[in-house]
């Protein structure tokens, strides 16, 4: 009975093998959908020609035109200072007297020996006279002669040392009244009155801050632009948002080693004396006027992780480029390296680009024919994806 079960078992398995030898047929897998990324839709602006000053980017410091420390020529007690620091003062303008009734007293007694001194040439020219009359008649002897002819020659030179004393003693009533160099203003003031001083000793610091010298470092490789009277722009901290302008006037021969840069020298006119000496400045030296500069729209530059790009539109696809960017005006910025005129960058949806990318145009009129290829070329691939 055993065995006759078994051969069922069998032939039921054998049936049903033939079965499906010839009627069964094995589907085949359905091909697996491929999804594309959409076409991010963008905004595009083309980069243009700008026309702007070439500059350079200059920090600096402003210094007085002539400053000077004015000391005693003379040795006394300081009987009166005049000024003190902040006051503005003219060339030649008393600021201090040094002992002056003394030096006046010498220059009386110098006066004194001059006169003296004329006196007795006056004399002795006389008594030389006489002789030589004398001489020539027979009855003066020849060292009556000479002795007449000697005392003259005394005299004059005595007259000479003399005028010599009175001209120093004259000078020195001058200098004993210590006068401004130059019209500016007394930064310091050293001495009062009571002081003694002596040759030599500091006085005052005078500066002239009518003109001052805005000296800054420029980079070796702008030497072959930098030449006179350059137009030179910059702001100070105490006039937030105030530009002031000077020309340059000093180019140092040589460039600094450990800087790589050279300094140069401009005139700033100090108008209405608002600009102090020694203000820090920063500010920039325009190189070239009206120079064609590549520029974009703000909007198109990204910037993370310490990376500056753009993202330029070929053929439809967006291609991430790094740049070096300078100056912002109006809301374009300068781009110095990385993109040309005439190439096209997105200033929107950005933040879902990638280099290569797939773009469609939007809210450009010079663009409308590359959005109708984008789009009929999404709508060719929608086609063949459902065939």
């Amino acid at each position: 009975m055993f065995n006759s079960i078994m051969k069922n078992f069998v032939g039921a398995i054998l049936v049903t093998g033939v079965i499906c030898a010839s009627g069964c047929t094995k589907k085949a897998a359905a091909p697996a959908k491929v999804s594309r990324p959409e076409a991010t839709v963008v905004t595009v602006a083309a980069v243009t020609n700008a026309l702007w000053d070439k500059s350079v980017s200059v920090t600096g410091t402003l210094y007085a035109k002539d400053t000077a420390a004015i000391s005693a020529q003379v040795e006394g007690r300081v009987e009166q200072t005049l000024v003190d620091f902040g006051d503005r003062v003219k060339s030649g303008q008393d600021l201090a007297f040094i002992d002056t009734a003394s030096y006046e007293a010498l220059l009386q007694q110098a006066v004194g020996n001059t006169a003296k001194a004329e006196a007795n040439l006056n004399n002795a020219r006389l008594n030389f006279e006489r002789v030589q009359k004398l001489r020539s008649e027979g009855v003066a002897s020849q060292s009556d002669f000479d002795a007449a002819k000697a005392a003259l020659e005394q005299w004059n030179a005595e007259l000479k040392a003399a005028s010599g004393n009175e001209a120093v003693a004259r000078l020195n009533v001058d200098r004993s009244k210590v006068k401004a160099p130059f019209d500016g203003a007394i930064s310091t003031r050293i001495v009062g009155r009571g002081d003694y001083v002596k040759v030599a000793s500091p006085l005052f610091n005078a500066v002239n801050d009518s003109v001052l010298k805005f000296i800054f470092q420029v980079p070796e490789k702008y030497a072959s632009y930098v030449q006179k009277k350059l137009p030179v722009q910059f702001s100070v901290d105490n006039y937030p948002g105030e530009v002031f302008s000077g020309g340059v006037y000093l180019i140092s021969p040589e460039v600094t080693k450990a800087s790589r840069a050279f300094n140069v020298g401009a005139l700033v006119t100090n108008i209405d004396f608002r600009l102090k000496a020694n203000t820090f400045a920063r500010g920039a030296l325009i190189i070239q006027s009206a120079a064609p500069t590549a520029v974009v729209p703000l909007d198109a530059v990204v910037s993370f992780a310490g990376v500056t790009k753009v993202f330029v539109v070929e053929n439809n696809l967006a291609r991430s480029r790094t740049v070096q960017t300078g100056r912002i005006q109006n809301g374009l910025q300068e781009v110095i390296e990385g993109v040309k005129a005439g190439e096209m960058v997105t200033v929107s949806g950005q933040s879902k680009l990638f280099d290569g990318a797939a773009v469609v145009l939007r809210d450009a009129s010079h663009s409308t024919s590359g959005t109708k290829v984008a789009l009929n070329s999404e709508n060719r691939e929608g086609a063949h994806a459902r065939r």
